[in-house]
């Protein structure tokens, strides 16, 4: 299971939102956009509001909070703070940013509950399995045997990790990457500040995770499209109001290898095993009050799967959306299955079926 970022942090469980600007022809208002590149892919935000900040003091705003995470935790700078402790050899505590602490908080929360299912130190496996950060077309000629997957457990596992006080500690050679979570931690840091300067309607979008509070300037709520698992298409399979929570979604359509046999192997690891999962889920879509609980509960239910995943979403109230091939494949349509708390949320698009 993980990981999933693009530069800052590079997202390898893909995870992707087509976002859908409604805009009435004849609005009298229109909210401000500011737009920008971030962890490899951008960012896109709009808000609006009585004295609210410009589009320049709003990038400034903006750009602030992403280079600080960027510095915390970014994985594509020797520099990060992150990266420094990853090079650092087993029984280290080092002193970290609030940043790197916050999302290790929260990373070993979510491993703790999930029985160690969330995982965000398992770029070497990932690596053994013909994947981590290399854009390769193929796998290696063999996948790892018995023996050195007894090797990887050595350098992998958040029970190697701790937060003590504002130091992360380790007692063994991991290498830890926040790419499942960061985005969602840097959306809701941006999300806050907003709040601070009093702009309470805005609509945030960082390398496809997303929250929205308030509304448009009409009064409606803004709405965002849950894109349709398809290997080669971008296409809204669901419409969703979105104000006062977070959408990630999470999926492996994108980002897979081929065997020598010519068949698909998933980026996507059982953290307990460390080898890539065989259920059938196509993607995941999550929404939480924060981004960063959205985004990373979105990859662990992906990890679990449509079986698993679905019962402990539905144990832990989770609103989940989970998309399921259908018996013909991708030209067969999918299978739509919301928890409870997803139908709660999103009553009118929470219907279950074929959907083409």
């Amino acid at each position: 299971m993980f990981a999933r970022r693009i530069a800052a942090a590079a997202l390898i469980a893909a995870a992707a939102f087509l976002l859908v600007w409604f805009t009435r022809p004849a609005a009298p208002l229109q909210p401000t956009h500011i737009t920008g590149p971030t962890m490899g892919s951008t960012y896109a935000i709009s808000y609006h509001g009585k004295g609210a900040p410009d589009a320049a003091q709003m990038q400034r705003e903006v750009q602030a909070i992403l280079d600080e995470v960027d510095t915390a935790v970014s994985t594509y700078r020797s520099d990060s703070a992150l990266a420094r402790f990853n090079a650092a050899p087993a029984s280290t505590c080092m002193d970290m940013p609030q940043a790197a602490i916050d999302l290790a908080q929260y990373a070993l929360t979510l491993s703790q509950q999930s029985g160690g299912a969330f995982d965000t130190t398992l770029l070497p496996a990932l690596q053994a399995w013909g994947f981590g950060h290399s854009k390769a077309p193929a796998l290696p000629a063999s996948a790892p045997d018995e023996a050195q997957l007894a090797e990887l457990r050595q350098r992998t596992g958040m029970t190697h990790l701790r937060v003590q006080g504002q130091q992360l500690c380790k007692d063994a050679p991991i290498h830890v990457e926040f790419n499942a979570i960061a985005a969602g931690y840097a959306i809701d840091r941006i999300a806050a500040r907003f709040e601070q300067l009093g702009v309470r309607d805005h609509l945030i979008e960082v390398t496809g995770e997303i929250r929205g509070s308030g509304m448009r300037p009409d009064g409606t709520p803004w709405r965002v499209g849950i894109e349709a698992p398809l290997d080669g298409a971008r296409q809204a399979q669901r419409i969703v109001p979105l104000s006062g929570m977070a959408l990630s979604t999470s999926g492996s359509y994108r980002n897979w290898r081929a065997t020598a046999d010519g068949q698909r192997r998933s980026h996507i690891l059982d953290a307990r095993t460390l080898t890539p999962v065989q259920h059938r889920l196509a993607s995941v879509t999550v929404a939480a009050p924060l981004a960063m609980h959205a985004d990373g509960l979105s990859t662990l239910l992906m990890a679990l799967g449509e079986t698993q995943g679905f019962a402990w979403a539905t144990e832990k109230d989770i609103a989940a959306l989970f998309v399921i091939p259908a018996d013909g494949g991708e030209n067969g349509g999918f299978i739509l299955r919301a928890t409870p708390a997803f139908e709660k949320a999103f009553p009118s698009q929470a219907n279950q079926g074929k959907t083409p």
